[in-house]
């Protein structure tokens, strides 16, 4: 067997693999399969990798480096994707994520909110889909998040700074499970907070529905939370390689 045909035959086992572990986690908590969106984190990974994943049906992809994304979206851009930029994003950064990206999941300031409205606007590229990532670290005394993020206190304010925002979609809200804090050790609780903090976010912008959360080692707590959306990466394409 080939190296790309092995390559893909490893992808397409690891894929039923995890389409497998999303089906029964919606079943276990009495929920559609359809309910639930899978992303496959491709980050560290070539846009070979991303090629044979687009045949095998994939069509949601995320990023977190925009110097690995922006050169792989482009070799990629002829493929049926949405990509998603799932990393702590920096003011100036946005030009270039929002030369590839349809979503952006990490939103958690409001200079943030105001440079991808800016930017949105001086390009006239489409509207462009965000989240608002919440730290669920616990303490606020406790300084920045290890993860980023917006504290929860602050999500609502940062909400409808988004929502008001030219250019801009509030979708809903991400987090990921905390290293530290309250939280640690515990993704079920997490996720079951997120949630709420989806519910107020819903409460007073409708169309915000989505939540993000849950990855390849907690993507079951996550899915018995109420995501519905899990981004899932090293399950799919196995043990990343080290970062440059």
């Amino acid at each position: 067997m080939t190296e790309p045909q092995s390559r893909l035959a490893e992808l397409t086992a690891n894929l039923a693999a995890v389409e497998r572990r999303v089906a029964e986690a919606c079943a276990a908590a009495g929920r559609a399969r359809d309910e639930v969106t899978l992303i496959v984190v491709t980050k560290t990974y070539p846009a070979s990798d991303v090629r044979l994943l687009s045949s095998l049906g994939v069509r949601q992809v995320a990023e977190n480096r925009d110097q690995d994304a922006g050169p792989k979206a482009l070799e990629c851009r002829d493929l049926p994707l949405v990509w998603h930029f799932v990393g702590q994003l920096q003011t100036n950064k946005v030009r270039s994520v929002l030369k590839y990206a349809d979503m952006v999941h990490s939103v958690d300031r409001i200079r943030l909110v105001d440079a991808l409205s800016a930017e949105v606007q001086k390009s006239e590229r489409p509207e462009l889909g965000c989240l608002i990532q919440v730290a669920l670290e616990g303490d606020p005394e406790s300084g920045p998040a290890h993860r980023g993020g917006a504290r929860p206190e602050q999500v609502l304010q940062l909400a409808d700074a988004l929502a008001g925002a030219p250019g801009l979609r509030l979708d809903g809200v991400m987090a990921v499970a905390p290293l530290r804090g309250r939280y640690a050790g515990d993704p079920a609780g997490a996720f079951a907070r997120l949630v709420e903090i989806a519910s107020l976010v819903h409460r007073q912008h409708p169309a915000a529905t989505m939540v993000s959360a849950g990855m390849s080692g907690d993507l079951e707590q996550a899915i018995a939370a109420g995501a519905t959306h899990v981004r899932v990466g090293t399950a799919v394409l196995g043990v990343r390689p080290p970062l440059g």
